[in-house]
């Protein structure tokens, strides 16, 4: 019996996904951490989420990735320590990390995944491009695709990869996604209905209203505060609206979609032309998100059911079977 423990941990900007080897199990947590008076730490994960927007003036409440990166190293080590040791880590002997890493990185980016992941130095801090886990949830044969497109639709960012063979011969990190579809949620109810509402309405709303393929002229009650007078208001925001207001980014998603192909060497385009593009991620829960993107790009999409969960299971299929450890670096 190993004395060591083995995770799997995927940082998103949204959300920190850790896999347990041992209990075969994923837990999911916001990736937030909340700080009163610069110092004093409150809260991390779901917790800090419950406090977040409704926090008093000296909490803090902040999640340390922007846009698919890590931007703030203390606080990210803090909230995956805490994590980890929710999901069962704690051995005096420390543990084995799987870290899914986007491949658009810097060498000084490379380095902050491994100092957290090291924090212990018992640790030892294995690296796997996002990419490969993605492609290995989804089915695609790593070893022998000769071109395949990766598209992740994250929280802050969309990560668009190319492998050819096991590797990842094109890699691009876009600052588009899930928050800043909500921004402009927020931003559109302010200016139609002088409502201000948060974030996590606007996030219900363009799950349930951001209809890509069809119009069904459906409305949700959204509440708020009132712009002008500062008290509590409700507004009744119409589909067609949230359509508009996202129609542009996703169609920036698929301008850099079509972008890439182009860049991509014929006889690698012509293969994914023949297989899909593969879509996860958050992000993708948008209704009928991959006709749009199939319908913009001229190509198949195939969406993966896993959603924001697919880098993860694709980190768990990776640990468990030991063909696929050729992958870790």
């Amino acid at each position: 019996m190993p004395f060591n423990k083995t995770f799997g941990v995927d940082l998103g900007t949204s959300a920190v996904k850790i896999y347990a080897k041992d209990q075969d199990t994923v837990i999911t947590e916001k990736n937030m951490i909340a700080i009163r008076s610069r110092n004093q730490i409150l809260a991390v994960g779901n917790e800090a989420y419950s406090i977040f927007e409704k926090n008093p003036s000296n909490v803090s409440v902040i999640s340390p990735m922007s846009n698919g990166r890590i931007a703030d190293i203390n606080h990210t080590e803090m909230i995956l320590n805490a994590l980890l040791d929710k999901a069962g880590a704690g051995s005096v002997f420390g543990n084995d990390i799987y870290l899914a890493v986007p491949t658009d990185l810097s060498e000084i980016e490379q380095r902050a995944y491994y100092t957290i992941g090291n924090s212990s130095r018992k640790n030892k801090v294995y690296m796997v491009d996002k990419t490969i886990a993605d492609a290995v949830a989804m089915g695609v044969p790593v070893n022998k695709t000769r071109g395949s497109m990766i598209v992740n639709i994250g929280s802050q960012s969309t990560e668009i990869s190319i492998i050819e063979r096991g590797k990842v011969i094109l890699s691009k990190i876009v600052e588009i996604g899930g928050s800043q579809l909500n921004q402009a949620i927020i931003n559109e109810v302010r200016k139609n209905f002088n409502l201000h509402i948060g974030s996590r309405t606007a996030r219900r709303l363009k799950f349930s209203l951001a209809y890509l393929k069809y119009d069904p002229q459906e409305a949700r009650k959204a509440a708020g505060l009132d712009s002008l007078t500062g008290l509590p208001g409700e507004a009744v925001v119409p589909s067609e609206m949230i359509y508009e207001t996202i129609l542009t980014p996703v169609k920036q998603i698929c301008e850099e979609i079509r972008f890439f192909l182009e860049r991509t060497p014929p006889q690698i385009r012509c293969n994914i032309e023949q297989e899909g593009i593969c879509l996860a991620g958050g992000t993708a829960r948008i209704p009928d998100i991959d006709w749009f993107l199939s319908k913009e790009t001229g190509q198949k999409v195939c969406l993966s059911g896993f959603y924001e969960l697919c880098t993860i299971y694709g980190l768990k299929e990776i640990i468990r079977d030991r063909a696929l450890k050729k992958w870790v670096w």
